[in-house]
């Protein structure tokens, strides 16, 4: 969904090295997931896509959207492992939270 591009950009990876494409696309795919259980709607790329599906409360990638996936993936790079040893470091949670809190469909 998103482009490996601006997902190497984001982990800082140069653009023409590919050991860890697959790693990357993982990452990539665990992000959208979140995304769309997180808000409990489904993710669309473009919003033709989401009109063409018919489902109830699309979700379309957009800048909030992308950034919070890019902020996961980040992360997870940098961190991968559950637990880090030593270490103290702010929650990223929280910023993906703020971003898609917005976006969520919260039952009545």
């Amino acid at each position: 969904m998103l482009d490996l591009e601006i997902i190497k950009q984001q982990c800082r990876i140069e653009p023409d090295d590919s050991d860890e494409d697959g790693l990357l696309e993982t990452y990539s795919n665990a992000a959208r997931r979140y995304v769309e259980n997180y808000t409990d709607r489904p993710l669309f790329e473009t919003p033709e896509a989401a009109l063409i599906s018919e489902a109830e409360k699309p979700l379309v990638l957009d800048d909030d959207i992308t950034t919070a996936m890019l902020l996961m993936i980040g992360h997870w790079y940098v961190n991968r492992e559950a637990v880090l040893v030593g270490v103290s470091t702010a929650t990223l949670p929280l910023a993906v939270e703020a971003i898609l809190w917005p976006y969520r469909r919260l039952g009545v």
